[in-house]
C-alpha cells in the first residue's frame, strides 16, 4: 500500500477559541468578509465575531443570506459583494452551507465568473484570499475539506467545487458555538459526520492513515451523538462531537465518501432535503447493499459504535447486516425521518429514474464505493427507502 498523508490548514480546538479569530487572520488582512446565515445573526453569534474583528482594527462586511442547501446563485451574489468590498480574508461562520459558500467566495474573489464554472475537480486557477472556517454545528467537516457543494437552480444539479485551493487556512473549533444547535440539527449533522467516517472507512481508497481518523470519529459519535442531541447543553458531548466531525472530515479528505452521498445529492438538488437528513435516511439501505463487499469493515463499525464488545465473536456476514440495523436504530433514537415518503416533499416512484441518473453522475463517491452501483441498484435503494 502507498498513499499520501497531510493535514490541511491549521485547526485550533477548545471552548472560547473563537476569540482568536482576529489573531489568526493576522495584521496584513484588514478587510474581512463574513459569510453566515440569518439565524446566526438573530442569535448574536455573527455580531460577536464582528465585534472581535472590529476591536482588532478590521473592516467587516457581512453576507447573511446563505440558505440551508446553498445555491450557485447565492454564492455568486456573495462573491460579487466580496469583490466590491475588496475582501482580503473570508470567514465562514455556521454549518456546512455557510462554510461551503465562504470557501467558494474566497476563490471567486480572485477567479472570474460564476461558481458554476468551477463545479468539478481541479478547475480553480488561482489561490483565493485567506479563509477561516468557524463551524457552529458538528457535522459536515467543511472546515477541513476541499469541497464546496452547491445547487444550480437552473437545472437542480447539485455538485461540488473540488479543489486543493479550497482548503481553509484556519479552522476554529469552538464547541461552545454548537450549544445553540437544536436537536434536529444536532442529530442530522452528527449523522452526516458519522457517515463521512463510515464511508471513508469502507471506501476503495481507504488507507491506514484515513482509517485512524475514521475509527476515532466513529467511536466518539457512537458514544456521544444521542447525548448531544437530547442534552444539548452538555459541553463534554458537544466537544466530542465537534472533534469527531473534524476527524471524519480528515478521513473524508484522504479516502472520500461513497454511494450514500451520491444518492443523497438528488434529494437536495431536486427537493431541497437537508444533506444530513438525506444521508441518514439512505444509509441503512446503502449498508445492506454494500454489506458483502466489505463485511469485516462493517463489523468493525458495529463494534466501534458500541453495539457489541470488541472481543465478541460474530461472523462478518452477521456483523455487516447488524451494522445496517444499527443505523435504523440511530434514526429512531434521534427521531430523524426514516422513509422518503415521510419527508413530505413530493417524492414519488416516478422520480426515481431521474434521481438514479443524477446520483450516478456524482462520479467520485460512486467510484469510491466498495460495490459498483448501476441505475437499477440506485432505483432499488430509493424504492426501499420509500417504504
Amino acid at each position: 500500500m502507498s498513499f499520501e498523508m497531510f493535514i490541511p490548514g491549521k485547526a485550533l480546538f477548545g471552548a472560547g477559541v473563537v476569540a482568536k479569530v482576529a489573531e489568526v487572520i493576522g495584521e496584513d488582512a484588514k478587510r474581512v468578509f463574513l459569510v453566515t446565515d440569518e439565524n446566526l445573526v438573530k442569535l448574536g453569534t455573527a455580531k460577536r465575531i464582528e465585534e472581535i474583528l472590529k476591536s482588532a482594527g478590521k473592516e467587516v462586511a457581512t453576507f447573511d443570506s446563505v440558505e440551508p442547501e446553498p445555491s450557485v446563485e447565492t454564492t455568486d451574489k456573495a462573491a460579487a459583494a466580496a469583490r466590491d468590498f475588496k475582501a482580503q480574508a473570508v470567514i465562514g461562520l455556521g454549518g456546512g452551507s455557510c462554510m461551503d459558500v465562504a470557501k467558494a467566495v474566497s476563490a471567486l474573489v480572485t477567479n472570474e465568473g460564476s461558481a458554476a464554472r468551477y463545479q468539478g475537480l481541479g478547475l480553480v486557477k488561482k489561490p483565493g484570499v485567506l479563509k477561516v472556517m468557524i463551524p457552529t454545528t458538528a457535522g459536515t467537516g467543511s472546515e477541513v475539506t476541499f469541497t464546496a457543494v452547491l445547487i444550480r437552480r437552473s437545472d437542480g444539479f447539485k455538485g461540488g467545487i473540488n479543489d486543493d485551493k479550497l482548503f481553509a487556512d484556519y479552522a476554529l473549533l469552538d464547541p461552545e458555538l454548537t450549544l445553540t444547535a437544536p436537536p434536529k440539527v444536532t442529530a442530522s449533522s452528527g449523522m452526516d459526520a458519522l457517515i463521512h467516517a463510515v464511508e471513508a472507512y469502507t471506501s476503495r481508497y481507504a488507507t491506514w492513515f484515513s482509517d485512524m481518523f475514521a475509527q476515532q470519529a466513529i467511536k466518539r459519535i457512537g458514544k456521544w451523538i444521542r447525548i448531544a442531541t437530547w442534552n444539548g447543553r452538555n459541553v463534554e458531548a458537544r466537544s466530542h462531537m465537534q472533534y469527531a466531525a473534524y476527524l471524519a472530515g480528515l478521513a473524508l479528505v484522504h479516502a472520500g465518501v461513497g454511494a450514500c452521498h451520491a444518492l443523497s445529492y438528488p434529494l437536495g438538488g431536486m427537493f431541497g432535503v437537508g444533506h444530513g437528513v438525506g444521508n441518514a435516511l439512505l444509509m441503512p439501505h446503502v449498508v445492506r447493499a454494500n454489506a458483502f463487499s466489505c463485511p469485516d469493515r462493517y463489523t468493525d463499525v458495529l463494534k466501534w459504535l458500541g453495539y457489541i464488545d470488541e472481543g465478541t465473536k460474530v461472523s462478518p456476514r452477521d456483523g455487516a447486516l447488524m451494522c445496517a440495523d444499527a443505523f435504523d436504530e440511530l434514526l429512531e433514537d434521534l427521531e430523524l425521518p426514516a422513509t422518503l415518503d415521510s419527508l413530505g416533499v413530493g417524492i414519488t416512484s416516478k422520480h426515481f429514474p431521474e434521481m438514479a441518473e443524477k446520483a450516478l453522475a456524482v462520479s467520485r463517491p460512486m467510484e469510491n464505493n466498495p460495490r459498483p452501483f448501476d441505475k437499477e441498484l440506485c432505483i432499488k435503494i430509493y424504492e426501499e427507502a420509500m417504504r
